[in-house]
């Protein structure tokens, strides 16, 4: 039974709904889309912190916790949790709200990613001040 919870508060950094072409035949979405998506999300915060271009440089961890389904509306929250001389570290939480008659939420998948700040001449960069 998937584990119902609540979205949390504030705005997502993304949210979209996989559609057939991003499953597999059993109508799972594949999980290369949704770390695709993942890493869309976490760089919305990174860039925004660096003030420019970002590049990942890890995944440092990526759990699937439930399966995503076609048709879902999938909410994908980004916070920094780390930032240093050219890395900022985000932490990804990935939410799946399905079944329209009934609405219900599940954690479908969170992840950790870093990013460094890169230049014009994509080499790191010093992040700015705050």
């Amino acid at each position: 039974m998937d584990e119902l919870v609540s979205l949390p508060p504030g705005i997502p950094a993304l949210r979209v709904t996989p559609m057939p072409a991003d499953a597999n035949f059993h109508g799972d979405i594949f999980g290369g889309w949704i770390m695709s998506q993942v890493d869309l999300a976490g760089s919305i915060p990174a860039s925004r912190r660096a003030r420019g271009r970002v590049a990942t440089v890890a995944v440092n961890s990526f759990i699937f916790k439930q399966p995503v389904l076609i048709g879902d509306v999938v909410s994908f929250y980004a916070h920094i949790t780390k930032a240093g001389k050219t890395s900022i570290t985000v932490a990804v939480e990935v939410y799946a709200q399905r079944n329209p008659d009934e609405e219900i939420t599940v954690k479908v998948t969170e992840a950790s990613l870093t990013y460094v700040a890169v230049g014009a001449d994509r080499k790191p960069r010093t992040l700015p001040a705050e």
